[in-house]
């Protein structure tokens, strides 16, 4: 397989194997509202096969970070609307991804009177306000088993939302602990009931979720992200057993459902693990490797060529380079990052990176 060749993913074409991972920027602004500077950034990568937004928030509460936008009240729909739209019309495809940050955040910063989380245990250290003060992150209020439906449900209407707006489908963020991810480490999920204490059990909550979006929505417009023993946010996977059953458990029980994609985020893509979690979903698989290193031309070459996946998210070299594909193609020289405009701000260090024809 070439990483220029075309593919599809659910049931829709994309012109190559490189996909944008999901990468928090922060636009949005107080009202989650993504403007027209949204739209330009991801229009402007459109030669990327799959595009996948930054994670999206589906309720107030689950909001984790001033700047996020969301795809709750109207407002934001009809800005993701504008969004889809742009990418369109330069022929690419967009997928949303949601994103409950479960207790990645702070009630300051979502206006509600608590955030969740599957236990009461709060993430060690401070987060940032809008203003840029610092506090320390809040004790989550554990979701009793009645209220898990509710979050459920709020997945089911960001998808249903997000459809309506024109994506061509949704991404469930399972990884980098935010609260899918959270029900699946026993270091955050330290639950009782039947939603915790054992792999299957801590897997039961996130594979409900991707039920009933797909009965949503349809099974080829869902994907979901996962991204086992990262080890991030105080979500620790330092077990391999535990993990290993866990992740089996999971993929075995969201593969009957005929996703259009599994994303996984690890640094040994080649490992067994991640190449057994593939046999075991049997679907299109996307890897992701370059979280703490920077994914370069030529690991993406080889991992496609590898036949290691079928599609190679990319995430920094993407920001730097709205044409990054068309650079690859021609081995051409690649903008650097500005790591100090990643997060929050305006075009600067958005959509201000110059193409190659410039």
């Amino acid at each position: 397989m070439s990483l220029y060749a075309p593919t599809t993913v659910g049931e829709i074409g994309v012109r190559n194997r490189v996909s944008l991972a999901p990468m928090t920027r922060l636009r949005a602004g107080a009202d989650g509202v993504p403007g027209p500077i949204v739209a330009k950034y991801y229009a402007q990568r459109a030669g990327i096969g799959l595009l996948v937004t930054e994670g999206v928030f589906p309720s107030d509460e689950s909001r984790a970070y001033p700047g996020q936008p969301g795809i709750v009240t109207d407002a934001q729909a009809a800005g993701w609307a504008k969004v889809a739209d742009a990418v369109h019309a330069e022929g690419g495809t967009v997928f949303m991804q949601l994103m409950n940050g479960g207790r990645v955040t702070h009630p300051e910063i979502t206006g509600t009177d608590r955030i969740v989380a599957p236990s009461a245990i709060a993430i060690e250290g401070d987060t940032r306000l809008a203003d840029g003060t610092k506090v320390t992150y809040a004790t989550p209020h554990a979701l009793e088993t009645a209220e898990l439906a509710t979050v459920r449900d709020e997945f089911v209407a960001a998808a249903r939302k997000a459809v309506d707006a024109g994506f061509d489908g949704v991404e469930l963020h399972g990884a980098n602990g935010y609260l899918l991810h959270e029900f699946l480490s026993p270091a955050s999920n330290q639950r009782t009931d039947e939603y915790g204490g054992s792999p299957a059990a801590r897997a039961r909550f996130v594979i409900e979720v991707a039920q009933a979006v797909v009965a949503e929505v349809g099974a080829t417009r869902v994907g979901i992200r996962i991204s086992p023993a990262h080890n991030i946010q105080d979500v620790w996977e330092t077990d391999d057993a535990e993990t290993r059953a866990t992740y089996e458990a999971l993929v075995s029980g969201l593969a009957p459902l005929g996703l259009a994609y599994l994303s996984v985020l690890h640094a040994d893509p080649a490992g067994d693990l991640i190449q057994d979690l593939r046999r075991t979903f049997g679907g299109t698989f996307i890897i992701n490797s370059g979280f703490s290193s920077v994914t370069t031309r030529d690991e993406a070459v080889s991992v496609v060529e590898k036949d290691l996946a079928d599609l190679v998210a990319v995430g920094r070299p993407a920001i730097a380079n709205p044409d990054l594909v068309a650079r690859w193609e021609k081995g051409a020289d690649e903008n650097e990052v500005d790591q100090a405009s990643v997060y929050g701000g305006d075009e600067r260090g958005y959509t201000d990176y110059p193409f190659l024809q410039d």
